[in-house]
């Protein structure tokens, strides 16, 4: 293995990775940003459409407010914002850290996220948080 392939195989893997470090710069961008203006502060970000139209909390309402407890590490108000988000976290990360173990060691990318009963699953956690948060038996699930 001569010089010339070993520098070709470093510059593979870093090309390999400016996708997952890109959406990592994205993401911690907009956290940063979230952290530093406050969305408890009116007039800094748009009202969520649905609560504006209906006047119902959507799955996501609650959310950048959510972001914002979590850059301030107060963890007990963001789950009281948006306890969803909250318990998405870790699984989000998991899935962008196994795509960069993934692109690191050079295996294809992965056509599915996860098994579709799996993603059919959360999609029914979803609708059921947005349905029992708009409720008054889910008033505690309100942001």
């Amino acid at each position: 293995m001569g010089i010339a392939t070993t520098g070709r195989r470093g510059t593979d893997r870093v090309r390999r990775l400016l996708a997952p470090l890109g959406v990592a710069a994205g993401v911690g961008a907009a956290f940063a940003v979230v952290g530093v203006v406050d969305p408890n502060e009116p007039g800094h970000y748009p009202t969520c459409p649905f609560l504006w139209l209906t006047g119902l909390y959507c799955p996501g309402c609650g959310t950048m407010r959510t972001m914002h407890a979590l850059a301030h590490l107060d963890p007990v108000a963001a789950l009281g914002l948006n306890p969803l988000a909250v318990a998405m976290t870790p699984f989000l990360l998991f899935w962008w850290g196994r795509w960069v173990v993934r692109a690191w060691q050079g295996r294809p990318r992965r056509t599915t996220l996860a098994h579709p009963a799996w993603l059919w699953a959360f999609i029914a956690v979803v609708m059921v948080y947005w349905v029992v948060r708009n409720l008054p038996v889910g008033a505690f699930l309100a942001p």
